[in-house]
């Protein structure tokens, strides 16, 4: 019998392996496409004054040679603590390349950013949050009217963004203009006319979301991803003005909305072990952005396609 072993080894190897090659990647979650094209400095309010044209402007990412139905939007938003920052991103730039090579269509947009210092006054950040939900709109109801021209579907359009990025997506989402107003401090009567915009996923990087109470105007599906240490915007409330995405992904549990967490043990913010604006997104990092950003495709193909 013995003699036998290494041949029903050998006969084993070969099933495992020829098991292994007929495994198919699978669209939406896995990377399928090894080249995209990128469409550069596009606006999404091409109307708009020239002083703000540069806040209007988008990268579209999508896979070459890509005849499929319509297909899901991202709309990708940079970080910068609504100071800094552009879709030239190294995190967006990586996230919206391997997303589209999944067979998204991405979206990496600019917003306007504060002339005052929201990094250090958070009343100020509110407001900056406040002006930036309403650009992100603006690319919301632009990317519907202009769908066919795009293929994609309008009714699987998700926001996601890394830090000042996914705050904007997270109240966008889950806030009405009046709601987002008032705790803004801001005064505009033309808040009142827009409820919940209906939105297929948010991707929230780091982010947080400025009330809980929030989470009960809508059920759209959030996927978490950050570092335990992020000193920056904390995981709870417990050390900030804000609610994190372990206080997330706890509410969320409760009122049942879909949700996952990915939380990187000992990492800061942007997932640096201990983050340095001026030199972030090191080979280290971006792997773990892109564990990050598999991480988020798991979620959204269970959810949204399975």
């Amino acid at each position: 019998m013995l003699k036998y072993l290494p041949l029903c080894f050998c006969l084993i190897c070969v099933t495992l392996s020829a098991k292994a090659q007929t495994v198919k990647p699978v669209k939406y979650k896995d990377i399928i496409f090894s080249d995209i094209a990128i469409d550069k400095d596009l606006s999404y309010a091409p109307d708009a004054s020239p002083d703000k044209k540069k806040s209007f402007l988008f990268d579209l990412y999508q896979p070459t040679d890509d005849h499929s139905a319509p297909r899901p939007l991202i709309i990708w938003m940079h970080g910068g603590g609504f100071k800094f920052g552009s879709k030239d991103a190294k995190g967006i730039k990586l996230w919206s390349k391997t997303f589209a090579q999944r067979g998204y269509v991405c979206a990496a947009i600019n917003y306007s950013l504060s002339k005052k210092d929201p990094l250090f006054n958070f009343s100020e950040l509110q407001k900056s949050c406040f002006y930036a939900v309403q650009d992100v709109k603006t690319a919301i109801a632009y990317f519907k009217k202009h769908h066919a021209d795009y293929n994609i579907d309008p009714d699987k359009i998700i926001l996601a963004g890394n830090s000042a990025g996914g705050l904007t997506a997270l109240q966008t989402a889950y806030s009405t203009n009046a709601q987002l107003a008032k705790i803004a401090g801001v005064n505009d009567s033309s808040t009142d006319q827009q409820g919940i915009l209906k939105v297929a996923a948010v991707m929230n990087f780091w982010g947080a979301i400025f009330t809980l109470d929030w989470l009960k105007n809508t059920r759209v599906p959030i996927v978490s991803v950050l570092g335990s240490n992020d000193d920056i915007v904390s995981p709870t409330h417990k050390s900030a003005p804000l609610f994190g995405g372990v206080d997330i992904h706890k509410e969320a549990d409760i009122l049942r909305i879909p949700n996952e967490l990915k939380i990187y043990e000992g990492y800061s913010h942007e997932l640096d072990k201990h983050f340095n604006p001026l030199f972030t997104g090191g080979n280290a990092t971006q792997k773990r952005w892109l564990e990050a950003g598999q991480f988020a495709a798991d979620f959204l193909y269970i959810t949204l396609f399975k």
